[in-house]
């Protein structure tokens, strides 16, 4: 692939994390995210990167070079005290959870009928609390080479496709009820208790960034 290519998707990788950083930049609520990215022929690029994120603060990251989770804020060592290997936990998920995303880039060039070249697969998981209402929203999904490929409707709890290639993926998480509710559990219970705990630890940081009500 050309070098042009290559920047243009890199770009594209850029504003699809700008346009999620976005969403909370005049918002009145707390919110985790999670952005995991998988590339393949991106030069200067891990492979596998994973971003953790509390009201838009980096408390948490991963790739594939390191092979480790590393806390990014000193309060997340309060945040996880009553799990001991909590990062240990966390690394071997990260493992795991790279090699389910290179066998995603396989299928998605498959889906779109291609063979090499520079592809990444991103997604992002997350959720949002509102500490007046205790109203919280969770989302999911997915992109491939900076365009929408299939997202999680908490509502209907089913998948949305607004591609073709997307439409197989959907079918089958679709049928599959116990990642349905595996994800339903994620995304109405324990994000929104993980990213309370982060907010009560990480408060007087999170304060001086002036993204929290």
């Amino acid at each position: 692939m050309n070098p042009s290519m290559i920047q243009m998707i890199k770009m594209k990788t850029l504003v699809f994390l700008a346009l999620m950083f976005l969403q909370d930049a005049t918002a009145l609520t707390h919110s985790l995210k999670y952005f995991f990215t998988a590339s393949s022929g991106v030069p200067n690029f891990p492979e596998f990167v994973i971003v953790g994120l509390v009201d838009d603060v980096q408390m948490y990251h991963y790739d594939s070079e390191t092979k480790r989770v590393e806390p990014k804020q000193d309060w997340m060592s309060k945040a996880t005290a009553d799990r001991a290997d909590y990062w240990e936990w966390q690394t071997q998920l990260c493992q795991g959870t790279h090699q389910t995303f290179k066998g995603n880039i396989d299928i998605a060039k498959q889906r779109f009928n291609q063979t090499g070249g520079v592809h990444i697969v991103q997604k992002m998981d997350g959720c949002q609390w509102d500490d007046q209402t205790g109203k919280t929203n969770g989302f999911s999904q997915y992109s491939y080479d900076g365009e929408d490929f299939v997202a999680f409707d908490l509502k209907t709890e089913t998948w949305i496709a607004p591609t073709p290639e997307a439409v197989i993926t959907k079918h089958k998480w679709d049928n599959d009820k116990a990642y349905t509710a595996q994800t339903k559990d994620y995304l109405t219970q324990i994000c929104p208790d993980w990213l309370k705990k982060h907010v009560d630890y990480g408060r007087s940081s999170l304060l001086r960034t002036g993204r929290v009500s």
